[in-house]
């Protein structure tokens, strides 16, 4: 790629996200020689500057203007860079032109979209034209869907060092996980039932967990909604809220890379209570809640958890690789800060950082089969996320 003004720009600087990205590259990389080069970006150049000036990054970060709704803006903005970073969701709204611009100007791109519908429509509309121009489109790479897309990726790898085969079989479950939810999270889900509302053939991508593997349809797989009690774990587990969105993910990996898991591999994600009669009662609230996940005063977008539940946040998930003599394994992923802020915008830096050393081909792709392995080692290294097999 012959452009080299800047390595990446954030797009969406002046968001709640999207500052909070700028200020870990600021953090992270900001004296150091052998950092990226970087920009700030969005609609006003006033407010640019403000935040540049908050987060305390160098006053001679460059800050570029572009709007969403100007595509000539977009279209040079891209020219710019080798990585358009976005935290301008929900992608639906604000999305479109970006990627085109990306597609066009052949710059790789990552977001941070649980938005499977307009990420089926994505695939479908530019999926070849980003494969000609070379530009790697890169969506989910915050907590949705990263965790999970790249742990069962880990999981398998040590399920064939053990067994010789992948697992036919993976149970996600979340063991524990403090944070508030995320603005853009519910106003994401939102716009998604309102395009499902309006063009009701979506549902289908949002039914199934093959929705953006277009072309292949698995094997039948768990709904994850109806409360289980696990024997081998001894707990109860519920239904997942983000389940919907990384499933997808994780079977577009396997069908991206070939189906280095199988072409029956099953898989579902749920939340961990507790044993006996107090975690059943646990699982079917939290089954209830499903109804209304976010309550009565869900956040608004751009509002999330304080500075401090930020930092005090975590996560810890488990995958279970269940083989079909009854052998199983367990591998855990852990993340420090909590998952919809504070881990999430260390995640899409560090995936916006992992996409310039990338030697994979241009397409619409995820964090696991663009960058994979290489992807957990840098996590590891600067996103405070471990990856650890247990058993």
């Amino acid at each position: 790629m012959a452009k080299t003004e800047f390595d990446i720009i954030i797009y969406g600087a002046t968001g709640f996200t999207g500052r909070l990205v700028a200020e870990h590259l600021s953090n992270h990389y900001g004296s150091r020689d052998d950092g990226p080069s970087w920009a700030m970006a969005g609609r006003s150049l006033e407010k640019l500057e403000a935040v540049r000036d908050e987060i305390g990054a160098l006053t001679s970060t460059p800050l570029v203007v572009a709007d969403a709704d100007d595509m000539a803006s977009l279209e040079a903005m891209c020219a710019r860079t080798k990585v358009v970073l976005t935290t301008v969701g929900p992608y639906q709204l604000y999305g479109d032109n970006l990627v085109e611009a990306c597609v066009k100007t052949g710059t790789d791109y990552t977001d941070l979209c649980g938005e499977p519908t307009w990420m089926r429509e994505k695939i479908d509309q530019f999926g070849d034209a980003a494969k000609a121009s070379g530009a790697r489109i890169c969506f989910s790479s915050g907590f949705d869907s990263i965790p999970f897309d790249l742990g069962v990726l880990m999981a398998q790898k040590e399920a064939k060092k053990r067994f010789g085969k992948p697992a036919p079989r993976i149970r996600g479950r979340v063991r524990a996980m403090a944070g508030g939810a995320s603005g853009g999270t519910v106003a994401s889900m939102t716009e998604t039932m309102k395009a499902v509302a309006k063009n009701p053939s979506l549902i289908n991508v949002l039914r199934s967990s093959f929705g953006l593997t277009p072309g292949f349809e698995g094997p039948s797989q768990p709904s994850g909604m109806v409360p289980t009690y696990e024997k081998d774990l001894d707990k109860w587990a519920a239904p997942f809220v983000m389940a919907a969105i990384n499933t997808k993910n994780v079977h577009r990996t396997n069908f991206l890379l070939g189906h280095p898991y199988g072409e029956d591999f099953v898989y579902d994600e749920m939340v961990l209570t507790s044993p006996g009669d107090a975690g059943k009662k646990m699982a079917n609230a939290a089954a209830e809640m499903m109804k209304n996940p976010f309550g009565a005063k869900p956040p608004k977008p751009g509002e999330g958890p304080s500075k401090e539940e930020r930092e005090n946040g975590h996560y810890d998930v488990l995958f279970v690789a269940d083989m079909p003599d009854g052998e199983s394994l367990h591998y855990g992923v852990n993340g420090k800060y909590d998952p919809g802020y504070g881990s999430t915008s260390r995640m899409i830096a560090e995936t916006a950082i992992g996409l310039l050393s990338c030697k994979a081909e241009g397409g619409i792709g995820t964090p696991g089969s663009f960058m994979g392995e290489d992807l957990v080692k840098r996590l590891e290294e600067h996103a405070d996320l471990t990856f650890a097999l247990e058993n």
